[in-house]
């Protein structure tokens, strides 16, 4: 499996687990001192999502137009 295609399926992984969270919400809690904030794994799960958007966009070819002048 390439880099990409492994990019491509942390990215899909993701979505799925911020569908999931998104489809039956929790409330953030603590307990014995620990605190789960659901909250902010959404938000990290984002710039998951995020990241492998920028470095899919970075991967693709693209074509630079110019134009000299005499």
């Amino acid at each position: 499996m390439s880099d990409l295609e492994h990019i491509r399926l942390i990215r899909s992984q993701t979505l799925a687990l911020m569908t999931e969270i998104t489809s039956t919400p929790k409330p953030s809690y603590s307990i014995d001192g620990q605190s789960i904030s659901w909250n902010a794994y959404l938000l990290r799960l984002q710039r998951i999502v995020d990241w492998c958007d920028k470095k899919l966009v970075n991967d693709k070819p693209y074509e630079i137009r110019s134009h000299g002048k005499s």
